[in-house]
């Protein structure tokens, strides 16, 4: 078998990033540590979630399952040092890639202007062969890589803000192709604290979900790649 190639670290010479993910616990999956080192060097990390996750949890009605997991998603952030997080409205399990989503996510970057987008893997499987991704996760990803180009062009949605050409690069985070990776060992307890606050979601996966376990599981091969203890993969692409 083959060694893993060595990751190379993302830049860190920035000073504002907006993630932009599908559901409530997506950054928390293993993209929260890296989060946690950057609002520690003093950046600024926006969330926009498109949708509340309302569709997460089968014991739990629509109604009451999008506010709950709204509160822990802000208490999530929280712990790793953001404090602005908005809910885009979306609906969870149904995002459709289109002009609108396109629109939806250029008027959040015109909005907080950042200097990175951070987003989750938009290939088709988590491994590059079997292990299939989920369709909002693509759907998001997808417009998101979009939407930084459209969000630099005047003509496009010029009703949506104005025009942002600053974006320098877009993270995807857990994808297949990943190159580059940041170091976590600093900051690994507190992405596990962050994704120990969506107790509801957890508690209702009912598979005695460890999430201390499953985060080294990812942040181990990733930190080897990197040389570290843990890390975070990510695949970068310039607009």
């Amino acid at each position: 078998m083959s060694e893993p190639q060595p990751l190379e670290p993302v830049t860190e010479d920035w000073q504002k990033a907006l993630a932009v993910v599908a559901h409530p616990d997506d950054l928390e999956f293993g993209t929260a540590a890296a989060i946690a080192r950057w609002t520690g060097q003093g950046k600024q990390v926006v969330y926009c979630l498109l949708t509340s996750g309302e569709a997460g949890i089968d014991g739990v009605d629509p109604a009451e399952c999008g506010p709950l997991r709204e509160a822990e998603q802000i208490e999530s952030s929280r712990i790793v040092g953001v404090s602005v997080v908005e809910f885009l409205g979306q609906p969870d399990g149904t995002i459709e890639y289109g002009v609108a989503l396109r629109r939806l996510i250029t008027a959040a970057i015109r909005r907080h202007q950042p200097d990175i987008v951070i987003t989750n893997n938009f290939r088709d499987t988590w491994d590059g062969d079997v292990l299939l991704n989920q369709a909002d996760h693509i759907s998001t990803g997808r417009a998101t890589l979009d939407a930084v180009r459209d969000a630099a062009n005047r003509w496009i949605f010029p009703d949506a803000g104005d025009k942002w050409d600053g974006v320098r690069q877009v993270w995807a985070a857990g994808s297949p192709n990943s190159r580059h990776g940041v170091d976590t060992t600093g900051t690994f307890e507190a992405g596990v604290r962050s994704l120990q606050a969506h107790k509801a979601y957890i508690d209702g996966l009912n598979r005695g979900f460890d999430a201390e376990e499953f985060l080294e599981g990812t942040s181990r091969p990733a930190g080897t790649q990197l040389g570290t203890k843990y890390g975070t993969r990510f695949e970068v692409v310039t607009p």
